[in-house]
């Protein structure tokens, strides 16, 4: 598995991922326009020149959000995720952030174990945060 920056081309690849792990996925403009927030931080998982997980985040200041994880289904319980999250929270931490703030569907308890493992906490919930009217629960960890 290489680890690396997205190239621009990778886009078709992570929107296609996108959408088959999210019901509300983003957008190809939105993770388009990643390439022009100097304040982001892309990773892709690579096996055999196929992307197959992705992760970015955005940092401002002392604080970093993670906007997205998605490893597809069938690579999925092989540390992907895991280490795609902890490539970005160093890629956080060089750009000066103290803490990484995420936004986690209450259903998806799978991911919630991830981030659980990973040191993050639980802060409060986003009533009807997502597109379906489904809350989020806001986590946060310290960097």
């Amino acid at each position: 598995m290489t680890y690396r920056k997205w190239a621009y081309g990778d886009i078709f690849a992570v929107a296609e991922l996108e959408k088959q792990c999210f019901s509300d996925p983003w957008s190809f403009q939105m993770l388009a326009d990643t390439f022009i927030n100097d304040r982001a931080a892309t990773l892709a998982a690579e096996e055999g020149g196929r992307i197959v997980g992705y992760g970015f985040c955005v940092t401002a200041g002392e604080e970093a959000d993670l906007a997205n994880i998605a490893v597809d289904a069938g690579f999925r319980r092989r540390g992907i995720a895991a280490e795609l999250l902890r490539r970005l929270e160093g890629e956080a931490r060089a750009a000066g952030a103290r803490r990484m703030f995420l936004e986690v569907r209450v259903s998806n308890a799978a991911a919630m174990m991830l981030y659980l493992r990973a040191g993050y906490v639980g802060r409060y919930a986003r009533p009807r945060y997502y597109g379906d009217g489904e809350d989020a629960l806001v986590m946060e960890k310290k960097l």
